[in-house]
């Protein structure tokens, strides 16, 4: 049984992948599934499509690889982190759709609650501040706005879970309710500290502890696939949220090493080891992952619009057809013009989180076309992820001596132009691994480890390989200039603060 099968649940996809015992990839599979968009700012998924896809993905990719469930020694799983659902726990159906990550509807939940004064608290036992983005005030608003559900809850009828505890749940056929450290980590109820739900962040928000799975280590044993899905029972034994799986993927093991994943939006994740350091600058602090009941914890930086400015450029203004063409049309823009994208299309996250701002180009001239928006929408990430990168490293002061390299995955990075602009823009070196899927292998990682395929940490990163590392060659008058006009424009678009509440 030297075959592991990940399960990489996203935003937009659901996507499986069955990686050998020596890491490299055998088959993988991948469904696209539907976006809700019920009102400004609103994004929801249908729980019953992320669960066909996810099980339709499992078998093509079983298949494909031309193995059966008896040669597979584990299943683990990543997810959209956050993404919250709220389901029957007698008849498994969610009582309201899941209620996705990007989504901005507490964002009044999020406001009384920093206007009676709850952040400090929330912030020093979670590590996050206090946002619609999590988890939290999104099962809050589903006992508040589904009918009954509040006195189902308090009579321990409804079952809470983000989209990994929703998948075991489903896959051991409802006997295991259970999540990991890390997306416990991202609810706003879990204490970082302690390693536990806390009644008094349960208490703040307004969830019954009744609806709150097991949480383990990332790497432990969940539970058992039911046999009819696949054809046998499988192991499930490993779940991390998708940022720090891929900072596993990424071998990012040992404190001040750093990776970047593009994808729908950008995160960044610097590993502080065994002590959560508390962010001077609106960063989050996290846990990175739990083994063996130890956690190893990270700083956070999210960026909510990176994939989609380019996914913006194709369906919303039509100039690309595919976004492969955005790095050869940006290569061809006009030097003499200086366009800015500042991407706010749901808000701005870190390090500013202002839920109410929204985009803005500045910089505009009558020659401004494609080949410049292009290039402002590339750049605009790689802007973004240096306000992440300067303000983790003021954070921690460690990583100043820490070496300082950019380990980087996720669709974007396919984009050579882009990579090297990154490095450019952050005088540092940026490296390319040659397996992008590095979220997967991250949960396939922690699911190989339980079950014995693959050697503890230490040993995993010496499978790490690079493919290309891109060095910065801007010269420092440029880079200065560039990155002065990002400020000016983050600063207007701040200013402005006239968007939806």
């Amino acid at each position: 049984m030297s075959f592991v099968l990940a399960i990489d649940q996203g935003t937009t996809s659901s996507r499986a992948i069955v990686f050998r015992g020596d890491i490299s990839i055998a088959a993988k599979a991948q469904q696209e599934f539907s976006q809700h968009f019920p009102a400004s700012g609103w994004v929801e998924h249908e729980p019953e499509d992320i669960w066909t896809s996810t099980v339709m993905v499992c078998r093509e990719a079983i298949e494909q690889a031309g193995i059966t469930a008896k040669d597979i020694a584990a299943i683990g799983i990543t997810n959209q982190r956050e993404t919250t659902v709220v389901w029957d726990r007698a008849t498994g159906q969610a009582v309201h759709r899941a209620i996705v990550w990007q989504d901005r509807r507490t964002a009044d939940i999020c406001a009384k609650l920093k206007a009676d004064g709850r952040e400090p608290v929330i912030s020093q036992k979670t590590g996050l501040i206090i946002d619609p983005y999590f988890s939290g005030t999104k099962v809050a608003w589903i006992l508040d706005h589904v009918p009954g559900a509040r006195a189902r809850a308090a009579r321990g009828e409804l079952m809470f879970g983000t989209v990994d505890c929703y998948l075991l749940w489903r896959l051991t056929g409802g006997k295991v309710h259970a999540t990991d450290a890390t997306n416990a980590s991202r609810t706003l109820l879990f204490n970082i500290h302690t390693g536990q739900w806390d009644d008094e962040l349960l208490e703040i928000i307004g969830v019954p502890r009744s609806m709150l799975p097991e949480v383990k280590d990332s790497s432990a044993r969940f539970g058992e696939s039911t046999p009819d899905l696949f054809g046998g029972a499988i192991a499930i034994s490993g779940i991390a949220g998708d940022q720090q799986a891929a900072t596993i993927g990424q071998a990012c093991f040992r404190p001040g090493m750093m990776k970047s994943t593009y994808g729908t939006g950008c995160f960044a994740l610097l590993n502080t080891g065994t002590t959560p350091v508390a962010s001077k600058n609106k960063l989050l602090t996290t846990v990175a992952y739990q083994l063996d009941g130890k956690r190893t914890y990270a700083l956070e930086g999210s960026i909510f619009v990176a994939g989609s400015a380019v996914q913006w450029l194709r369906d919303g203004l039509g100039i690309i057809k595919h976004a492969a063409e955005t790095g050869p049309l940006a290569d061809q823009s006009d030097s003499m013009q200086s366009v800015y994208l500042v991407p706010a299309f749901v808000g701005m996250g870190a390090p500013y989180w202002n839920p109410r701002v929204r985009g803005a180009l500045f910089g505009l001239t009558r020659n401004t076309g494609p080949a410049e928006l292009a290039h402002a929408a590339l750049e605009s990430v790689c802007y973004q992820t240096f306000d992440l990168w300067a303000a983790m490293r003021a954070d921690w002061p460690s990583s100043e001596t820490a070496s300082v390299v950019l380990r980087v995955d996720g669709g974007m990075t396919a984009s050579d132009w882009t990579m090297q602009r990154l490095a450019d823009l952050l005088d540092a070196p940026v490296d390319r691994p040659v397996i992008q899927e590095t979220t997967a292998l991250g949960a396939a990682y922690l699911a190989g480890l339980q079950a014995g395929v693959y050697p503890e940490p230490t040993k995993f990163a010496d499978n790490w390989r690079l493919e290309h590392r891109f060095k910065p060659n801007m010269s420092q008058a440029t880079r200065e200039r560039k990155l002065a006009g990002w400020a000016r424009a983050v600063k207007g678009v701040l200013a402005s603060d006239e968007g939806e509440g």
